[in-house]
């Protein structure tokens, strides 16, 4: 299904609102919810069974990108990471011990930060210490985040003989004006070769990240760039909307404001990105994504099977996510909980011997069952009342009459179609999917001001 661009839809539409990477969402996490109630829930879970998704966050970058929003270190003095890895291995012994080890690891994940800021031999110690702790299924994704201008060849070698079967590559724009004003000089015989090593090693799937929004941009210039990436042929496209929020990272205070593009130069963008990469072969996923139709997304979006969570869309619905280090986020069945972001206050944790969960949320039914619904929604493009019914015993039409009653806005406007019990995401919809599930999410409704990314 081809997703449509409608201007006139998209400009009534856009207002703040969540990336539903969970739901609630994390502006509802609270410090009530500590290390105590991790403890007892990371117990408890092992009463599901169900596998584990582990993720691992490297905070160091040997330079820093100024349209960055991520928690990071920027040093070029290489030692640094070694005190925060050994506090790391700590955290893990305090984790494992409480789960049960009959429990598969499906997924694994480093993210950062720059996680190939570790020299070889950290990273197959790293990944040793790991391995000793949790056993990996068989079929196991194993993926990385890789900044491309530090990768050396023995360390792509060496990720990959550790385990690592899917990487992930920052290139943002092609352009050099641009690379110059976001201080990210990465010329595109850079990721050629990068692209080339990988390949010869075997990587099962590249995902390339770029960004729409950033200084100097055009419609002209990113297309460039677009079409340079589907040279590369990457398996799966991330395109994030740049935010300039300079009071929330102040890295962000180098980019002067009057050199990013009008917000309908970003729409022109948003528009041709969409139409290039679908013309390419591409699967608009949702939410940013594109993906080859062959590929995994896809192919769960297509059967129902996609999901959402801190990482973004996955297709291993029901694994629980265990976050290791500063600032990660824990998403277990029932509950979240992120780990401290400051370096200080992590390391004081680990140091004494407490879990670094500073804060976190304790799902009711009725979060458990909007939950389903928004998810359907942002993965698999429909919901199926029946399948609602089945899986939490409640009627739904009864249930959700005033969010019927308000979707009747969006189904006039073309967003959807109700009918045969079923809501489902038209093409000019899909754009829209986070407007759409905010119609279901209650805690919005006693927020008087909207702490979120713009919808579009």
């Amino acid at each position: 299904m081809r997703t449509v661009f409608d201007r006139k839809l998209i400009e009534k539409y856009d207002r703040p609102g969540p990336r539903y990477t969970s739901y609630p969402p994390a502006t509802e996490f609270t410090e009530q919810v500590g290390a105590e109630e991790y403890r007892e829930r990371l117990l408890r879970s092992n009463d599901r069974k169900t596998p584990l998704s582990l993720y691992f966050h490297i905070p160091f970058c040997e330079s820093g990108c100024y349209y960055c929003g991520c928690n990071i270190i920027i040093s070029h003095r290489k030692g640094i990471e070694k005190p925060y890895i050994e506090r790391v291995y700590k955290e893990m012994d305090m984790v494992s011990s409480l789960l049960d080890k009959e429990r598969r690891v499906e997924q694994l994940h480093w993210g950062g930060g720059t996680p190939n800021y570790l020299e070889p031999e950290e990273i197959k110690e790293f990944m040793e210490e790991i391995r000793s702790r949790f056993v990996f299924s068989e079929d196991a994704e194993v993926s990385i985040e890789i900044d491309p201008r530090y990768a050396t060849d023995e360390q792509l070698k060496t990720i990959r003989e550790v385990g690592f079967n899917r990487v992930s590559m920052g290139l943002q724009d092609l352009d050099e004006k641009v690379q110059r004003a976001i201080n990210r000089i990465q010329p595109y015989e850079l990721m050629e070769r990068s692209m080339k090593k990988l390949r010869e090693l075997g990587f099962h799937s590249i995902n390339l990240d770029l960004i729409y929004g950033l200084p100097y941009q055009t419609k002209e210039s990113f297309e460039k760039t677009v079409d340079k990436v589907i040279e590369l042929d990457p398996d799966r496209i991330a395109v994030y909307s740049f935010a300039y929020v300079p009071w929330v990272k102040p890295i962000q205070k180098h980019i002067n404001p009057e050199t990013l593009p009008s917000p309908e130069e970003k729409l022109a963008i948003l528009e041709m990105v969409i139409e290039r990469f679908q013309d390419a072969g591409y699967v608009y996923i949702g939410m940013d994504h594109f993906a080859k139709p062959e590929d995994e997304l896809a192919v769960a979006q297509r059967e129902g099977k996609l999901w959402r969570n801190f990482q973004g869309y996955t297709t291993r619905k029901g694994v629980e996510l265990i976050g290791f280090g500063a600032t990660s986020i824990g998403m277990l069945y029932d509950s979240y909980f992120q780990n401290y972001k400051t370096l200080r206050e992590y390391n004081v944790a680990i140091d004494e011997d407490r879990l670094p969960v500073f804060r976190g949320y304790i799902l009711n039914e009725d979060d458990f069952i909007r939950r389903e619904v928004i998810m359907d929604i942002m993965c698999n493009l429909g919901v199926s009342f029946s399948r609602i019914e089945e899986t939490f015993g409640i009627n739904f039409e009864s249930y959700f009459e005033n969010e019927l009653e308000e979707l009747k806005e969006l189904e006039k406007d073309g967003l959807i179609k109700v009918k045969d019990r079923r809501i489902d995401i038209l093409p000019v919809g899909r754009l829209l999917i986070r407007n759409i599930a905010m119609v279901f999410d209650i805690h919005l409704r006693s927020k008087k001001e909207l702490r979120f990314s713009r919808t579009i």
